[in-house]
């Protein structure tokens, strides 16, 4: 019975292999037990359906909402102008109307109920069945007020035909000074959507590495583990082994989200495309690396499962401001934005955002890149020591000083 002191086990002696041996054998071994786990598999299928519910809900209802409406005009002289303004009217707001006939009014109205036609026109009204388009609604609107002011100028004895060319001025066009505002959206939409990704998966995986040290500290597996690798070996391999099973699944991702948004029209995919998604797998890998080591350094320093998530509660919340400091401020940049973005790990969900919204170039990238580099030889050093220090105490919670302190 634990008494609540953390006492240190020595392995059992026996020759251990060379690090970079450990390391591949290790990692082979994570790599091999995971992807056959039933959890991966759904994890797997969970994210490429969310995915794609992400990626073809919009393009759908985007195309239910269509600019096509089918109207029909009640008998009467005022009618008459009104069907042949109505489909003039729409083009000038990008809607195509298509003006059909009936016999009479109950023929009419039947087609509405029934979803063949979108509106009615007679008698002052508009008839729709539930909801009338609000598009529709201004074509209608506009066509029926020019009729009825053409009405009213012809019975005082002006010439309509007169006032309609002189009020018939041609729309102020559009001219945009940024000319990759379109492709700079979609990019945007593609970072949103990858960093969203990169937190789920970045937290995923990083819990499977602390689960992975719990396991193995309370079953006493790691004992036996440390007889035939070192230990900065066996936290090496068990990173890089769960880390490529997490790149594979990222770049599984970002191939199917790509693919389904072309094929939905969503985006053009195009360099520009791809080069942001590029990014968030990138970052991936660098953000994994940074978090893996802090997550496994930290649940060594524990023996229950019971007792993980209070020792990884300030790495979870460091990669939860990350996520919403990237959502909040890197969609439009800022000051603060741009310094922590080569801030590691802040730079792992900052970069992705603010290269696509076109605020950071190449170049700076790879200086922020560099710059997580560095922290993670620093970090892992530490990690790696934390790591040798706490994994074979067992009992209580070993505090961060004694794993500090102590070398196996």
């Amino acid at each position: 019975m634990s008494d609540g002191t953390s006492t240190p086990t020595a392995p059992p002696a026996g020759g251990q292999a060379p690090f970079w041996t450990a390391v591949r054998l290790v990692a082979r071994r994570e790599f091999t037990e995971r992807i056959r786990d039933r959890g991966f598999l759904v994890s797997v299928a969970v994210m490429l359906v969310i995915l794609l519910a992400a990626v073809a809900i919009p393009a759908m209802a985007a195309k239910g909402g269509s600019d096509d409406f089918d109207v029909a005009f009640g008998p009467g002289p005022a009618q008459q102008p009104l069907s042949r303004l109505a489909p003039v009217q729409a083009k000038l707001l990008d809607v195509e109307v298509a003006v059909k006939t009936f016999p009479d009014a109950a023929a009419a109205e039947k087609a509405v109920r029934d979803g063949d036609l979108d509106a009615y026109v007679a008698d002052g009204h508009i008839v729709v069945h539930r909801d009338l388009s609000n598009k529709l609604a201004a074509v209608l609107q506009s066509a029926y007020a020019t009729v009825e002011r053409d009405a009213r100028l012809a019975a005082q004895g002006i010439d309509t035909a007169a006032v309609d060319r002189a009020v018939q001025v041609a729309p102020l066009e559009k001219t945009t000074l940024d000319k990759d505002a379109d492709e700079r959206n979609q990019r945007k939409g593609v970072a949103i959507l990858g960093t969203i990704t990169l937190y789920g998966m970045l937290m995923l995986f990083c819990m499977w590495v602390a689960n992975g040290v719990v396991e193995e500290k309370s079953s006493r597996i790691v004992e036996i583990l440390l007889a035939a690798v070192p230990a900065r070996a066996l936290l090496t391999g068990k990173v890089i082994g769960i880390g490529l099973l997490g790149l594979l699944q990222m770049a599984l991702t970002a191939a199917v989200g790509l693919t389904a948004a072309k094929a939905f029209g969503t985006i053009d995919l195009n360099s520009a495309m791809v080069y942001p998604a590029a990014l968030v797998v990138v970052w991936f890998v660098i953000g994994y690396a940074l978090y893996a080591c802090m997550f496994a350094a930290a649940a060594s320093r524990v023996s229950r499962m019971e007792d993980l998530q209070n020792v990884i509660t300030p790495m979870s919340t460091l990669l939860i401001a990350s996520f919403f400091i990237a959502i909040s401020f890197g969609q439009n940049g800022g000051t603060l934005a741009t310094v922590l973005a080569y801030v590691p790990p802040f730079s792992a969900m900052l970069q992705p955002m603010l290269t696509a919204s076109g605020d950071l170039a190449v170049w700076q990238n790879l200086v922020a890149a560099g710059l997580a580099a560095l922290a993670l030889v620093g970090l892992m050093a530490a990690a790696a020591r934390m790591y040798e220090g706490a994994v074979l105490r067992t009992g209580g919670k070993v505090s961060v000083k004694d794993a500090w302190g102590t070398r196996n």
